[in-house]
């Protein structure tokens, strides 16, 4: 990949690193040797980033040329909001406060160039911060009161750098620009990357370990270089072709920023975060199935004014709006327990769904891709309970058994249920929950980020499922 720094003045900065080419910002703007540039990345180094100015066109227009550009449009308005900075490195704290306590003073300030840090103690930091918010200078001020908090994060002008900061500038840049992985030799890069973006500490992941090597090795077969990533790398989703999320996703959390992200730089997504917002919300998917007949359990929105019971037989279910897992999920069975559990709930939401209790052996699982079945599971409940996980037993949930039905074996207004609510969400991947009452089904939710583990979902197809899911991104890939 052809790389290319862009800055007001080249002649004034010794930047003639590795293979990159120094151009100046008129240059670059108007010249027809760069317009065509498809597979170029842009290092912009100009003075300034504000609205209109010449930096900004030339993210911008690196964008419009279909080039890899740090920092981004998107970025450069991203650091104008100091409250999205702080919820990000906030959600971060796990790594950023171990580091900073180390530190003696009660605040440090320090800069970032390419996620290099001068003190190597603070490396870790620079790397989170700038794959947050992939600008290539920035300054930061930490301040510890109760505990360490971040005081300001801003971007830096070349041109405010004195000597001794460019020269740690321009050996940050050399560092980046030569920090390709190691390849091996006999490893073939495909033409187009992949990134699975995975959470090794989560406890109910929605693949396992043995899926996502499955996953892997499908995406190598369809053409794919894969990488798996975490939250700490932002940063990097410009750099990939498709973003395959493998961690449970939610509206106000990191997975839905990467959703978002890897759509605007054009990238396949699954899950997109239009499905995110879809899925994710009980309430939204009980008014979205009601308002198009797909059949459900009786159910209504409840909200922290609304005092009378609801018009409902116990036991009932009352729920979270975004509840995951069988999380966030209660039965009622007496109107104690019913102002109990929504005093608990209405604490984190205005709303929440009380639904008609519908006890089944098993719930119906319907992977979903395309609009098109892919799997079909019965997940039966776990044992002496009425969900398919106990949460109150010890350790980890307890889970019922599970059986997987053949496309060609399972029901056919089961799949065409399915096929109608996804439907309303999009073309993603989704699995459809489905209670059976008599010759009848009945959509629970739609899943945006299903699970799909090695010998569950996939044992009628062994490894189709995970060719099919990665020829899809690449359909999408190769169609843009």
């Amino acid at each position: 990949m052809q790389k290319i720094i862009v800055t007001e003045n080249p002649s004034k900065w010794n930047l003639e690193l590795l293979d990159a080419r120094v151009v100046s910002a008129e240059d670059y703007l108007n010249s027809e040797e760069w317009k065509h540039q498809k597979h170029a990345k842009v290092i912009n180094l100009c003075g300034s980033y504000q609205y209109q100015s010449t930096g900004y066109y030339v993210s911008m227009l690196a964008d419009a040329r279909g080039q890899k550009v740090i920092p981004s449009t998107a970025t450069m308005q991203d650091c104008k909001f100091h409250h999205i900075i702080r919820q990000d490195t906030v959600d971060f704290e796990e790594v950023i406060l171990p580091i900073l306590d180390k530190v003696d003073e009660q605040e440090i300030e320090f800069g970032i160039y390419y996620g290099f840090t001068e003190n190597p103690t603070l490396g870790k930091i620079g790397a989170l911060l700038f794959n947050l918010f992939n600008m290539p200078l920035l300054k930061v001020k930490f301040q510890k009161k109760d505990k360490w908090h971040l005081k300001w994060l801003r971007p830096v002008n070349l041109k405010d750098l004195d000597q001794e900061e460019t020269n740690q500038m321009i050996n940050c840049l050399t560092l980046f620009l030569s920090g390709k992985k190691v390849v091996k030799k006999n490893f073939s890069r495909k033409k187009y990357d992949l990134a699975i973006l995975v959470n090794p500490d989560e406890e109910t992941p929605p693949s396992d370990a043995k899926a996502l090597q499955k996953f892997i090795k499908a995406a190598d077969k369809i053409g794919f270089t894969t990488e798996m990533i975490t939250k700490t790398d932002f940063g990097k989703i410009s750099s990939f072709d498709a973003l395959f999320i493998r961690e449970t996703t939610n509206v106000n959390h990191h997975t839905f920023r990467f959703a978002r992200k890897a759509e605007y730089e054009g990238l396949a997504v699954i899950d997109d975060p239009s499905s995110i917002l879809k899925c994710t919300n009980k309430v939204y998917l009980q008014e979205l199935m009601t308002e198009n007949g797909i059949p459900m359990p009786k159910a209504c929105i409840v909200s922290k004014n609304q005092k009378v019971k609801p018009e409902l037989e116990y036991p009932f279910i009352i729920k979270q709006p975004d509840g995951s897992f069988s999380k966030g999920v209660k039965k009622v069975s007496t109107p104690e327990e019913y102002q109990l559990y929504l005093k608990d709930f209405l604490q984190t939401s205005d709303l929440a769904i009380i639904q008609e209790f519908m006890p089944t052996d098993f719930d119906w699982r319907v992977g979903m891709l395309g609009g098109q079945a892919i799997y079909v599971c019965k997940y039966y409940m776990a044992r002496n309970h009425w969900q398919i996980v106990d949460w109150k037993s010890k350790g980890a949930g307890r889970e019922g058994k599970s059986e997987t039905i053949a496309l060609s074996e399972a029901p056919p207004a089961l799949i065409k249920v399915a096929q109608k609510a996804t439907k309303l969400i999009g073309q993603g991947l989704y699995g459809v929950d489905i209670k059976q009452k008599g010759n009848k089904y009945y959509v629970i939710e739609v899943n945006d980020n299903p699970s799909i583990d090695a010998g569950v979902e996939d044992k009628q197809g062994k490894n189709l499922i995970y060719e099919q899911i990665m020829q899809h991104l690449m359909n999408i890939v190769s169609n843009k």
